[in-house]
């Protein structure tokens, strides 16, 4: 794509929701850096919230609730997320890309997303980012309750086979060896928690386009996503 058509595509937002492991922060970074858009992670803010959470003591390390209303105090007296060099997250000064990737996170994100002030938490920082236009962010909840009006959305889907393997082969390329047998019961887990928290749950926008991408690289992936953005393209230039 020349870059006088990239600078012609309308300033709209690109919604990806979908399953975990499924790529879909790898596919909007690529969408993002072929449209010269700005990538939001929402993931990445849930997980940093996790973080936080768990290391303050409001996330117990075995059996126990969540300490809500001492999670919530400590949101509402400010938290701060941001993003650097390579979409990397930070809190203050110190990048914390490496331990919200952890598996110990994964097993605690789902629980600590669903409860309603941290959804709300996020989802406000979301929007002071996305009024801009000309955004890509993926998620579990994008397309549906965070930008239901946004102009392209994608929900992405793969086999569960697929899915543990893919995230296996990320846990391992960083050091973290775990189980397979582990890695598929947190997908299943979190897939079940995300799909029935009462606070908007994963499901599929009824104008999202289903991208399964078992059987496909990022190159397909990524042509995909350009036909229907040229698609739109063609719409808003009535041609």
């Amino acid at each position: 794509m020349t870059k006088e058509t990239m600078n012609k595509v309308p300033d709209i937002i690109i919604a990806i929701d979908g399953y975990s492991a499924t790529g879909k922060s790898t596919l909007a970074k690529l969408i993002a850096k072929e449209f010269g858009f700005t990538y939001l992670d929402s993931g990445a803010m849930y997980r940093a919230v996790t973080l936080f959470a768990m290391e303050q003591g409001f996330v117990p390390k075995g059996e126990g609730k969540i300490d809500e209303k001492a999670l919530q105090d400590a949101l509402d007296k400010g938290f701060d997320i941001s993003f650097g060099e390579g979409n990397k997250a930070f809190t203050g000064d110190r990048c914390i890309e490496s331990e919200i990737r952890s598996m110990e996170v994964s097993s605690h994100v789902s629980p600590v997303a669903a409860l309603p002030f941290v959804r709300a938490f996020v989802d406000d920082k979301l929007h002071a980012w996305g009024r801009r236009g000309r955004v890509v962010m993926d998620g579990r909840d994008i397309g549906t309750a965070v930008f239901p009006e946004a102009q392209l959305k994608l929900f992405v889907t793969a086999s569960d086979e697929v899915r543990a393997q893919r995230r296996y082969d990320e846990l391992l390329s960083k050091g973290q060896e775990t189980p397979m047998a582990d890695v598929m019961a947190n997908l299943k887990e979190r897939d079940y928690i995300d799909s029935h928290r009462e606070t908007n749950p994963l499901r599929q926008a009824a104008d999202a386009f289903v991208l399964d991408n078992s059987d496909m690289n990022l190159h397909e992936e990524l042509v995909w996503v350009k036909g229907l953005v040229m698609g739109l393209f063609r719409i808003y230039e009535g041609v």
